[in-house]
């Protein structure tokens, strides 16, 4: 967003509609996935005599929770993965704080482009 000075006071400079598109673009992560959270968690398995499920240690392992049509599910994710399901976490994040941003300004520019339209309209 663009800054103009008048005398005391420092305002916002009205934004058109390819500001704002051109902003958002310039600004989105270069992947983003659906929101959910990844989480390490120990868990037993099956096998009966298992030393490390006797010992309480359990078996690490990473799971993803996500929501598909209102309901919850999980989805195991492979350690050499992790990494790069957490940047897809947080690009998804950050794409999502953006279009929070974005949709007072892109209001805003619409109604200008609207105004403009009908100060025309009336000349």
């Amino acid at each position: 967003m663009l800054y103009v000075q008048h005398a005391d006071q420092i305002r916002p400079k009205p934004e058109s509609l390819a500001d704002v598109q051109r902003c958002c673009n310039s600004r989105l992560p270069p992947v983003a996935c659906r929101l959910g959270s990844l989480n390490f968690r120990r868990s037993p398995c099956i096998r009966p005599n298992c030393r490390a499920c006797r010992s309480g240690e359990k078996h690490p392992s990473y799971v993803l929770y996500c929501r598909q049509q209102g309901r919850r599910f999980s989805l195991y994710v492979p350690e050499e993965l992790v990494p790069q399901v957490q940047r897809w976490l947080d690009n998804g994040r950050a794409l999502q704080e953006l279009l929070y941003q974005a949709a007072p300004r892109y209001v805003q520019a619409l109604k200008r482009e609207r105004d403009k339209a009908s100060k025309k309209a009336e000349d």
